[in-house]
């Protein structure tokens, strides 16, 4: 049977923390009685129960646990809330944990876990377990560590073996950090990606590799950095800094502009069609044109 419940203190937390996780406008944490009466109540469903420990000054509900607010719901087969005493009296949560089977969602953007832990002090959301993924009408976004975000920087962090797929594009890193804004309508959304640690770009036709890379998400346009590899097929270029676009496909290799020995290298297989493709009849005339490198620019 499912107890329900409704508690004002906790809405604000859960409304930071899902807000945080799906990138709409967080609401601060609030002291009970001081103001919390202005945010949406907490509605909470348990399979098994909703406790009460006082001397843990804790909140649980066990079993199947749902936790909505809004259009936002959090689940797990524990949520937990911690509180504390405050000097001016009253008590505040300072932090939110959701363990086993974590799944935060909105209509817009789902994100799983195995446990999800909100700091408000830090304010920091944290996501773990086996199998990491955000989930939006576009995106996908997986790690092997943790999905974070950290609100006071309004950045998203996915670290570990992270990778970010849009369509047919696929950004990998040791980790990546998504950087948030405020968009026309009040809500936060995300404007860049920054790619730390081997990183690679996957399109179609071409994967682009580099130490370092920046991704502008209003003009899909992806800037890579240090030892940067451009190949497409057997094809090759090596130098400094790289642009892929993910709009239009094309891809480029720059060179530094000085005399550090930033030159641009190539290397084209003869036979190669773009795309890294094979001529279809091996006794077809060799092109007459220059070699095209990966995204179409001439040699």
């Amino acid at each position: 049977m499912k107890t329900r419940f409704r508690n004002k203190a906790l809405a604000p937390v859960l409304a930071a923390l899902t807000a945080l996780l799906l990138q709409t406008v967080p609401v601060p944490a609030q002291v009970p009685g001081a103001g919390s009466s202005q945010g949406l109540p907490i509605a909470v469903d348990a399979d098994q129960a909703i406790e009460w420990h006082q001397e843990q000054k804790a909140y649980v509900a066990r079993g199947n646990a749902v936790a909505k607010r809004g259009d936002v719901t959090i689940s797990g087969d524990t949520l937990v809330a911690y509180y504390r005493d405050i000097p001016a009296g009253g008590t505040e949560i300072f932090r939110l944990a959701a363990d086993g089977k974590v799944h935060i969602f909105s209509p817009t953007q789902n994100v799983y876990g195995d446990r999800a832990v909100y700091d408000v002090d830090k304010l920091v959301a944290v996501v773990t377990g086996s199998d990491l993924k955000l989930v939006t009408p576009t995106d996908v976004v997986t790690a092997k560590d943790s999905l974070e975000y950290w609100e006071t920087q309004k950045l998203a962090v996915a670290r570990g073996d992270a990778m970010a797929v849009r369509e047919q594009n696929r950004v990998n890193a040791d980790v990546l950090v998504g950087l948030f804004a405020d968009g026309a309508d009040g809500s936060m959304e995300m404007t860049r990606i920054d790619a730390q640690g081997n990183v690679v770009i996957t399109t179609p036709t071409d994967v682009a590799r580099g130490r370092q890379g920046v991704y502008n998400l209003k003009t899909e346009i992806a800037t890579l950095t240090g030892d940067v590899r451009l190949t497409r097929g057997e094809n090759h270029l090596n130098g400094q800094t790289a642009e892929v676009n993910m709009k239009t496909g094309i891809s480029r290799l720059l060179s530094t502009g000085d005399r550090s020995g930033g030159r641009v290298k190539g290397l084209f297989i003869p036979g190669q069609q773009p795309g890294g493709g094979q001529p279809s009849d091996p006794r077809a005339a060799p092109q007459t044109t220059s070699p095209t490198a990966p995204g179409g620019a001439t040699n």
